[in-house]
């Protein structure tokens, strides 16, 4: 699509900040591949040390490289950043066998646990130890049972009167000729503090991360990172390996494929990795070693993605592996046998077993919070769409299965994110997740408009009986703009992320609102009024409350409504409902507007209707369009170079 630079205002402006220049080349390996690290502690505080090992019987200190057991105790790697994923390994990579390897100070002994599908243990290697001082022990087992599903974790026991040092504990496998050579994306936008942390946790780790080399920092925000007192510090730490870029906003699609971009433009090599991470996660500096290496023994090419646990709740894994259902316009689906929401220190209700994810998962796409992308994958399918924000990691997983790249989301790799429910959905960025989750659809699944339309007008009838006007309005927008055809995508989302702000600022029910300070109402006057169960006849509730609104019937003039209790069926009885955000720091007041709503559902009949009828026609432009919209020529115009 041939155009311009990006409209913003000002002419697009790119500063890179390059110590020295980084020399891409696959390296000769020095001995064995190291899989993963045998930590004992997590990276912050907050994180629990029962995460990496657990404590059975007895006791035990435990630091970050290494844990001292007691007598009479024993220490547990069947945790989840302990366990080795031996289903993917034997199912992904041309690895045989693994080893486990530590340093041993005292008495006691190891032993190398293995779990089934079903989470079944068994041990399959042991050694007792006795007078040991900084003595290397190594047990070596099979990767050949565990096609369904297992784990290999290492547990130490100590007898009365032993005490038993384990320390600088590695998971090994053979290693290839070459090792790939891989950078870090981190696209950042005023989250400068949060940036700098994970820039100093790979600095504090730089030595261990053999794989990695260079990061890439796209700095698309006011608040730069480069403004702290720490980034002159951790630039020279991390040396020739930071590469720090200054570029527009083009949202988190247009950052991450920054590092794409880089990479692919100074590496004399096509075996090459970029590995995404968001600005704002708690890193775990191991999920570089693990993702990497797990790529470099892959068999063929696949995207290797980590996964997530939820930052306010630490113990708690967001989901084992997902998938979208495309034509339902619906993300972040659990795979079945999937963990979500799982506690990790907690029981499975219905196995009474620990919360471990045994069954090997195939996942369909992997969040960006840690995602890892061969370049060959580049070079078969192009940079990613110039979506800037949302559905553009499941679009590039789908596009990349189609062409025979499968994602696998790697247990033991995770990263702590930001926990999704604490998040509101009416918000200006739900434009783009509805728009861009229209145009995914349109690309790889099979755009039935009647299902399609049939969802849009069940979200729409929600929001107006929720009386959230301005989240109809974003979704009228997000559907008449995918109904504009490519050209929406040309400047790479910048004037619609504007656009979208000015049109919901007309509406007041997207603002927030301290619970003390509501515009017109006296906070004492707001009592919490809870809703009825789930109606078991919800189409017959929904008729009613359609009826009711239509003839001005209400049967609560005003109350306080919960966020979890924010039903369409409960607040459509209310004249005015003052409901909690979802992320627990205010209240949005939503009113009842009879013009609002009727205007709202004429124009949503229009849409919908124009959907229908141009739908098939729009998603034929999308196809031709999205080669030229993935082209390396296209980023290179939209990043001003």
């Amino acid at each position: 699509m041939p155009g311009k630079a990006v409209a913003t205002g000002q002419a697009p402006s790119v500063d890179v900040k390059v110590a020295g220049e980084t020399t891409f080349t696959e390296h000769t390996p020095q001995g064995r591949l190291t899989a993963q690290r045998g930590l004992y502690a997590g990276p912050a505080p907050i994180v629990s040390k029962d995460l990496y090992a657990e404590l059975e019987w007895g006791s035990a200190v435990r630091d970050r490289t290494g844990a001292t057991v007691e007598p009479s105790s024993r220490l547990t790697g069947n945790t989840y950043f302990g366990r080795f994923p031996a289903s993917y390994w034997q199912r992904w990579t041309t690895v045989s066998e693994v080893s486990v390897e530590a340093v041993v100070t005292g008495d006691g002994q190891l032993t190398v646990g293995a779990s089934d599908v079903e989470g079944e243990p068994r041990v399959v290697a042991a050694e007792l130890v006795s007078g040991a001082k900084q003595r290397l022990v190594t047990l070596t087992t099979k990767l050949d049972k565990f096609y369904d599903g297992g784990a290999l974790w290492l547990d130490v026991e100590t007898e009365g009167g032993q005490t038993l040092r384990i320390e600088r504990v590695r998971w090994t496998v053979e290693a290839p000729e070459k090792i790939r050579p891989t950078a870090v994306t981190i696209c950042t936008m005023n989250r400068a503090d949060d940036c700098l942390k994970n820039l100093q946790a790979l600095a504090a780790d730089v030595s261990s991360l053999e794989t990695l080399d260079a990061i890439y920092v796209a700095d698309q925000g006011t608040d730069l990172v480069e403004s702290r007192d720490g980034f002159e510090q951790v630039a020279k730490d991390l040396g020739q390996k930071l590469h720090y870029i200054k570029q527009p906003n083009l949202g988190g699609a247009g950052g991450f494929t920054r590092g794409l971009y880089e990479v692919a433009g100074h590496t004399a090599t096509e075996h090459a990795n970029v590995l995404f991470m968001d600005d704002d996660v708690l890193l775990e500096p191991d999920l570089v070693i693990r993702m990497t290496a797990f790529s470099n023994r892959q068999a063929n090419p696949i995207i290797v993605g980590g996964q997530m646990l939820n930052l306010l709740h630490p113990n708690q894994l967001h989901v084992g592996a997902e998938y979208a259902n495309l034509n339902a316009l619906e993300p972040g689906k659990p795979v079945e046998h999937s963990l979500e929401t799982a506690d990790l220190l907690g029981i499975d209700e219905d196995t009474l077993k620990p919360n471990r994810q045994d069954r090997r998962l195939d996942a369909g796409y992997n969040g960006w919070w840690s995602c890892l992308i061969p370049y060959e994958v580049v070079k078969a399918i192009g940079y990613p769409m110039p979506f800037f924000f949302q559905w553009d990691d499941a679009e590039y997983s789908y596009r990349a299965r189609a062409a025979g790249f499968p994602t696998v989301t790697l247990p033991g790799a995770g990263v702590w994110h930001a926990d999704f429910h604490w998040k509101d959905w009416d918000e200006w960025h739900r434009y783009f997740n509805l728009r861009n989750s229209i145009i995914t659809a349109a690309l790889h699944s099979p755009f039935n408009l009647n299902l399609l339309s049939r969802v849009l007008v069940a979200q729409i009838i929600r929001y107006l009986l929720g009386m959230q006007y301005g989240l109809t309005a974003t979704l009228l927008k997000a559907v008449e703009d995918f109904l504009e055809g490519p050209e929406i995508l040309r400047d790479g989302g910048v004037a619609a992320m504007q656009e979208i702000r000015r049109i919901r600022d007309a509406y007041p029910e997207t603002k927030r609102h301290k619970a003390t300070d509501v515009p017109g109402i006296a906070s004492n006057d707001i009592g919490i009024i809870n809703a009825a169960p789930r109606p078991s006849m919800q189409r017959l509730v929904l008729v009613k409350r359609i009826l009711d609104r239509a003839l001005g019937r209400t049967r609560f003039s005003l109350g306080a409504i919960p966020n979890d209790e924010a039903h369409w069926w409960h607040i459509a009885q209310f004249d005015t409902a003052v409901v909690t955000d979802a992320n627990q720091e205010g209240v949005r007041v939503r009113s009842y507007d009879k013009a609002k709503m009727l205007e709202l559902a004429r124009r949503s009949a229009k849409v919908i209707n124009r959907l229908r009828k141009e739908g098939a026609a729009v998603q034929e432009q999308y196809k031709r369009a999205m080669p030229e919209l993935t082209a390396r020529e296209n980023w290179t115009r939209l990043y001003g170079l």
